[in-house]
């Protein structure tokens, strides 16, 4: 279930990157498309063709796919107040203050960040950024089969602490129709009151093009299936995005300080979460590979999604015996993970070398099913290997930065001649004019 393998084994397996989004197993998916359309389509096409319909025909068409999609007949999308103020009632006592703890980190680590205007007179004259809110964020919060609430908070915090004053949740429907219960109660702990009961690509849809009962948004946050993935990456530039996001990935770097059980649990974990999921440990010791390897054996006889697991594992998973944890790190750099753990002795050291990575948890006190829920950091975090060029979730992500230039007189002098000559090699008199206007001037004073 679990491969134990050498290096050049994993660079042409579960190391090797895959950078389409096409799913692994199109035989289910493509005998629910016909079941929704009628006719064979691939996922791209099926997403450009529910864009289409509800750009054209707006809440008839979100009414039509929800039907189609989630077999569940909506007459109204928009959550009532009422039901959201009232939840956290509906909920376990010791799951709503397990929900207000995150909430508090959460809150506490994004104000930390350091965002904000500034501005200098060193360069003549006065020259700065200002920073700003987007006006209006659609939070995509996945919820069809399993409620998370845990992603309406890592989302939605940020864009509070940003100062992002309009936020509209999209959310699949439930069993019946309904949005899950804790996932209002997460929205009321955190004040939201615009919750819009949609999934897929519709909701995508809805969002970034606006119809009768929902406006559109500037800018769509939030992790969500392969229809949503591509339904993201078509309405950009209609709309801002804030990544791309696949299955989820874990890598850990461990050597044999580490404890074999609690390894093999992260694991375990992670693979938890779909059958596409990474689970990956990179180790120079033979003895912890086998440890752990028979601990994950152990464990996962007492999970609920132990077939889930056991997918994921088999074709993603493996335990990568290395030369050494400088090795181990190079492979990480290269393989730029989501989530990377350092279960080893020295890992702050070793954490310096990474490049590439969504998240670095250090030591086997900071796992990462703590940064999923409670530690503080957004657990919306680059996958897909975008952790070479892409950040988790952030406070960044919600506000845009306008660049102030106010020239003094005797700056705008001395810049002039210069930007005049530089227009002229480029061939643009009507540049090279405006800025000789301004030489004039200058000689003139």
């Amino acid at each position: 279930m679990l491969n134990i393998m050498d290096v050049p084994q994993a660079q042409a397996t579960i190391l090797r990157r895959s950078q389409t989004f096409e799913p692994a197993n199109p035989a289910l998916l493509q005998a629910s498309l016909v079941r929704i359309f009628g006719r064979s389509l691939t996922p791209l096409q099926a997403v450009e063709y529910i864009l289409a319909d509800v750009q054209s025909r707006g809440d008839a068409a979100l009414t039509h796919w929800t039907e189609r999609i989630d077999r569940v007949e909506l007459t109204t999308f928009a959550v009532p107040r009422q039901a959201i103020k009232t939840a956290a009632g509906r909920i376990p006592a010791d799951l709503l203050s397990a929900l207000e703890m995150a909430a508090e980190r959460i809150r506490a680590f994004h104000a930390c960040q350091p965002v904000q205007s500034w501005s200098t007179a060193t360069l003549g004259g006065r020259l700065g950024q200002r920073v700003t809110p987007i006006q209006r964020v659609g939070v995509y919060v996945p919820g069809g089969t399993a409620p998370l609430p845990s992603s309406l908070l890592m989302s939605v915090i940020p864009a509070q602490v940003a100062g992002v004053p309009e936020i509209i949740v999209a959310t699949p429907p439930g069993p019946g129709g309904a949005v899950a219960d804790v996932i209002l109660a997460a929205a009321h702990l955190v004040g939201v009151e615009n919750i819009v009961t949609l999934g897929g690509a519709q909701a995508i849809a809805a969002l970034a093009y606006g119809c009768q009962s929902i406006p559109p948004v500037d800018k769509i946050v939030g992790a969500g299936n392969l229809f949503v993935t591509l339904a993201k990456r078509a309405v950009y530039g209609q709309v801002g995005i804030d990544g791309l996001y696949g299955p989820t990935e874990t890598m850990i770097i461990a050597d044999d300080t580490a404890r074999p059980d609690w390894l093999a649990a992260d694991m375990l974990a992670q693979a938890e979460h779909d059958i596409l999921a990474t689970a990956i440990l990179l180790t120079p010791s033979a003895a912890l590979a086998q440890a752990v390897q028979a601990a994950v054996a152990r464990q996962i006889e007492e999970l609920s999604r132990a077939e889930t697991i056991a997918l994921s594992l088999a074709n993603q998973g493996g335990i990568v015996l290395c030369r050494d944890l400088e090795q181990a790190v190079a492979l990480a750099n290269d393989f730029a993970p989501e989530h990377l753990c350092f279960c080893a002795a020295g890992a702050a050291a070793l954490s310096e070398q990474v490049h590439n990575a969504g998240g670095i948890f250090l030591g086997e006190r900071s796992f990462e099913v703590l940064g999923d829920y409670m530690a503080g950091p957004s657990h919306v975090m680059p996958t897909g290997r975008s952790a070479r060029f892409s950040s988790p979730l952030n406070v960044l992500d919600f506000v845009k930065i306008t660049s102030l230039i106010e020239l003094d007189e005797a700056t705008c002098a001395q810049l002039s001649p210069a930007a005049s000559r530089i227009a002229r090699a480029e061939r643009l008199t009507a540049h090279a004019q405006a800025a000789h206007l301004r030489t004039i001037i200058g000689e003139q004073t």
